[in-house]
């Protein structure tokens, strides 16, 4: 079961990494991303938690490597099953989004 506000805050949030990246993410918290090595081995990561995929997003358009999205099967948890993402998460999402697109960090 995905929460109403879950949702809404994630589609927020990809729109606005999009606005700033030129991107067209349909998720940009997507779980899994695979990358040739020779990407990888190109980037300098700082973040963790859920500035991680603000980040690798941010640095792989910048970069101007292709991406590709492909459809996963997906089954929300609530807090009872172990979710632990809050509305905190969120807003370190939305200062990383303006951290990593906004400036050279």
């Amino acid at each position: 079961m995905v929460f109403f506000w879950h949702y809404l805050g994630n589609r927020i949030l990809t729109t606005f990494s999009n606005m700033l990246t030129n991107l067209n993410l349909t998720d940009m918290e997507v779980c899994y991303k695979v990358f040739k090595r020779q990407v990888l081995e190109g980037l300098r990561l700082r973040e963790n938690r859920f500035g991680f995929e603000v980040e690798i997003t941010a640095r792989i358009a910048r970069g101007r490597w292709r991406i590709y999205e492909v459809p996963i099967s997906y089954y929300g948890r609530d807090y009872a099953e172990g979710k632990k993402i809050t509305w905190r998460d969120g807003v370190a999402a939305l200062w990383c989004i303006l951290k990593y697109n906004l400036t050279n960090a």
